[in-house]
């Protein structure tokens, strides 16, 4: 049932909110959702929609979770808000629970209100961590990767590789480095994985040496990269990357902004590799999208470089106003008890073979679908142009997301990436969905990549 509170948009809308990734001169009105109930929101005509992508990969639980909005509620009318250096209760009780599921041993929590802003902390941990671990060395450069994106701040912009979200604001930060990542179809199209990951780690063990292993602080990437084309990684690559970082001093940092909570079939993608991170980055699914939140953790070696006296001025020099804001925590904590609860990692991973295997019988089907590929609930469809195996024309492939929308299904490509990198529909449901939501998605994905063969 539509909200009685809808207004429709007009012009004057259009002009006022400054839509992301959109051309205003365009006067197209995107569908209008006021309402969400598990994996399907409703716009204000009532038309109801399934979503393929959880808003932005972030909405984990589902819509209209109970539990989570009377938490949020409950904190609301108790402590609307208290700053970062006097932490209400919930913050230390969602640290604590945090912490029981990351991996290894990081064991230390700094709050802020975004993935960008999670990232752009991790990057100034690294930088200050590495000037109070190596005093007198230059350590300070950040090597990151191509197609890899970390945020809109400058910092993980910097850190970012993806052209069009880069070269508007340029020039960026001096001190960041990019290596390839471990793309499959194009980039590595034909090696074997372990070949791809044995390269890689040369390359990137190249870099720091000819940079000086004395200038590098850390390296920095999406343990699955998702934005950025859905790429997963061969088994051995994230194991070297370790190797590499631990050899040279180097720290790790994971940025499991998407991944994290569940997304991949794990509580974390690191957790499909093994390779514990120094410092890993988290956002979205950490409240599951109900109230903006991001964190950063760290190793217990990390953490005791930041140990000292008041006057020795090695404490974190950082602080965000809303960091650990306390309705965002009690959001949180109820969202990751939801996670375990409902056993969504454990359902993640069961419909996200279901929805794989289903995509792959599509690739079988439509030769416009050049490669389906995924892990857990975070795949993605490359599409082609069956002839030359071409990226599709994006015109074309925004048709086919029109049509996914006249079907009644949410659907998203990868957008202002580099050319020939953005033919990719991103497919992230919440991890509520069921076998019969995921058939049907993949119901209506047949259609549509039908249509585009007509």
């Amino acid at each position: 049932m539509a909200s009685s509170a809808y207004r429709e948009v007009t012009d004057t809308d259009l002009d006022r909110v400054w839509r992301p990734f959109t051309q205003h001169s365009v006067r197209d009105i995107p569908p209008t959702f006021v309402e969400g109930h598990g994996c399907i929101v409703t716009d204000a005509e009532g038309n109801e929609y399934l979503d393929s992508m959880s808003g932005l990969c972030c909405v984990n639980v589902g819509y209209g979770q109970e539990r989570v909005i009377e938490a949020a509620t409950a904190q609301l009318r108790q402590l609307a808000f208290t700053s970062p250096g006097h932490p209400a209760p919930v913050t230390y009780e969602f640290a604590e629970k945090l912490v029981d599921v990351l991996p290894g041993n990081l064991n230390h929590v700094m709050f802020v209100t975004s993935g960008s802003e999670a990232n752009e902390l991790a990057i100034k941990i690294a930088r200050q961590y590495a000037r109070q671990k190596f005093p007198g060395q230059k350590r300070s450069k950040i090597i990151g990767r191509y197609l890899n994106y970390h945020g809109w701040t400058f910092g993980a912009n910097s850190a970012s590789g993806q052209l069009q979200r880069k070269v508007p604001y340029e020039p960026f930060l001096p001190g960041f480095l990019h290596v390839r990542p471990p793309e499959m179809y194009r980039l590595f199209a034909g090696m074997a994985p372990s070949d791809v990951a044995r390269e890689l780690a040369r390359e990137l063990e190249h870099v720091i040496e000819l940079e000086g292993p004395e200038t590098v602080a850390a390296f920095i990437g999406e343990p699955i990269v998702a934005g950025g084309g859905i790429i997963v990684p061969p088994d051995e690559y994230w194991p070297l990357m370790r190797q590499i970082c631990d050899k040279y001093g180097i720290l790790m940092i994971y940025d499991e902004v998407v991944t994290g909570f569940g997304r991949t079939g794990k509580m974390f993608a690191s957790e499909h590799w093994g390779a514990v991170p120094d410092v890993i980055a988290m956002g979205k699914g950490i409240s599951s999208g109900y109230v903006p939140l991001g964190a950063v953790a760290v190793t217990d070696e990390v953490f005791d470089a930041f140990l000292g006296d008041s006057d020795d001025n090695v404490h974190v020099a950082q602080v965000s106003t809303f960091g650990g804001h306390p309705v965002a925590c009690a959001a949180a904590l109820a969202s990751l008890t939801l996670i375990e609860d409902l056993g969504l990692v454990a359902n993640a991973a069961a419909m996200g073979g279901r929805f794989l295997e289903g995509l792959r019988s599509l690739q079988d089907r439509h030769a416009v679908v050049g490669d389906a590929r995924g892990k857990g609930l975070l795949c993605g469809l490359e599409l082609v142009d069956p002839h030359t195996n071409e990226p599709m024309p994006v015109a074309q492939v925004d048709e086919l997301v029109k049509e996914g929308h006249r079907r009644g299904v949410v659907l998203h490509r990868i957008s202002a990436i580099a050319p020939g990198r953005e033919s990719i529909f991103i497919l992230g449901p919440p991890l509520v969905i069921s076998a019969a939501e995921i058939d049907r998605l993949l119901e209506v994905l047949d259609d549509v990549l039908g249509a585009a063969a007509s």
